[in-house]
């Protein structure tokens, strides 16, 4: 078996592309697809959020929401929107924001290497979000939602992308959010071949983002059988190199102070932290540094350094060291997941979010974070081990609909 394989995309017809590309199902809820949706019948947010096509009141969850997005899915095929290529390949996939760029390659990935984690994870799954995978994926026949890779980087992939990017570009589009997409169609049988030696040599691959979507596709493997290289013994992917990735801070934001005031909360943060006023927004510049903002002054931490475990690739990152030695103990929240007092923010949101939080009185305290880095997460996936909630937050995301991968 490959670590990756080529494989016939179905995707848009180029006159289409920018009618198509849609933000990923995960990052808008029903509302806001219903509303981005509006008047772009190609969308392939009818796909993936049918719900939108429904009663208001529907359950996005009922079994009437799938059959929807395969009805809708087979709509645009059977209208020309979507085409599938008639023999495999990869595909170069470029996303621009801002004055960020990288470069990926679209791919099918082994379920079987998922398996025997050859291609490493580093967060727990919900089994409700990994079943809603599983029958959006079972009732489309095809994987529509790419899993988010990351590799250490490799000159020779580099240097066959590159070459790929010399030629015209299958689409080029800009989002409705301002991310530039991309496409390169890599069909030459030698750029191929170079393409699967060079990702069979690596020793893994890692999982950035899509866990849930990794986990179904091993759960419809499984439950489809076969030979280890049928269509659905592999998972729809966008691989990028390590060194090319941008992860954004994910910051907290908590509602109340325990019980304390903020002169004897500030006092309690001192033990743990040396603490510094600020003029402006924080923005961490280092590991171990934090932003805090209370009662509409902002405060610079640092973490005294004998509380950094050394060996601890967990235990030393930045959310850990804050949640373990503050937010637990001085605010007593001890379960992210489910505590109602917390809420997280993401950095693409920008500090300001986190002091509008505050100064509306919904939130008492927010703390900024420096971005848990690559190397952080490499490190907590080699050993096996899972990072905290809420610890990662890429940009610029996937597009949806540009290439889907169909289980024949």
């Amino acid at each position: 078996m490959s670590l990756i394989k080529p494989f016939r995309g179905l995707r848009p017809a180029p006159a289409h592309a920018a009618d198509v590309v849609a933000p990923p199902y995960d990052v808008l809820n029903t509302e806001e697809a219903r509303v981005r949706a509006q008047g772009r019948p190609y969308s392939f947010l009818h796909i993936s959020k049918p719900e939108i096509d429904l009663p208001p009141q529907t359950d996005p969850y009922a079994p009437e929401v799938y059959a929807k997005g395969a009805e809708n899915l087979q709509r645009l095929v059977r209208d020309g929107i979507l085409l599938r290529d008639e023999r495999a390949m990869y595909y170069a996939y470029r996303l621009i924001m801002g004055t960020h760029q990288q470069v990926g390659l679209v791919a099918v990935a082994s379920v079987r290497d998922y398996n025997s984690n050859r291609i490493r994870k580093h967060e727990f799954t919900r089994p409700d979000k990994e079943d809603d995978r599983v029958r959006q994926i079972d009732a489309l026949n095809a994987q529509t939602g790419p899993v988010f890779l990351t590799y250490r980087h490799d000159a020779t992939v580099d240097g066959i992308v590159s070459k790929a990017m010399q030629a015209k570009p299958e689409y080029d589009l800009t989002a409705d959010d301002g991310v530039k997409h991309t496409i390169w169609l890599i069909a030459d049988d030698v750029d191929i071949a170079s393409l699967t030696k060079a990702f069979n040599a690596m020793p893994c691959l890692y999982i950035a983002d899509g866990h849930h979507r990794s986990a179904a596709a091993s759960r419809i493997a499984a439950m489809r059988g076969g030979n280890g290289e049928s269509s659905h013994d592999y998972f729809l992917s966008v691989l990028f190199p390590d060194n090319q990735m941008q992860i954004l801070d994910y910051n907290r934001v908590i509602k109340d102070l325990n019980g304390m005031d903020a002169k004897a909360f500030l006092a309690k943060v001192g033990q743990g932290f040396a603490v510094e006023q600020a003029a402006e927004a924080v923005r961490p510049r280092k590991p171990g540094e934090f932003g805090m903002y209370l009662q509409q002054q902002w405060y610079r931490l640092t973490i005294r350094a004998d509380l950094i475990p050394a060996d601890d690739p967990v235990g030393r990152l930045d959310v850990s060291l804050l949640q373990n030695q503050l937010i637990s103990p001085l605010l007593n929240i001890t379960d992210v997941r489910r505590d109602k007092r917390i809420d997280f923010v993401g950095g693409i949101r920008g500090l300001g979010e986190l002091e509008k939080r505050v100064n509306s009185g919904e939130m008492a305290v927010a703390f900024s974070l420096y971005p848990t880095q690559m190397a952080d997460l490499m490190s907590v996936a080699d050993a096996e081990q899972v990072m905290p909630p809420k610890s990662t937050w890429f940009e610029p995301k996937l597009g949806d609909g540009l290439v889907s991968h169909v289980l024949d």
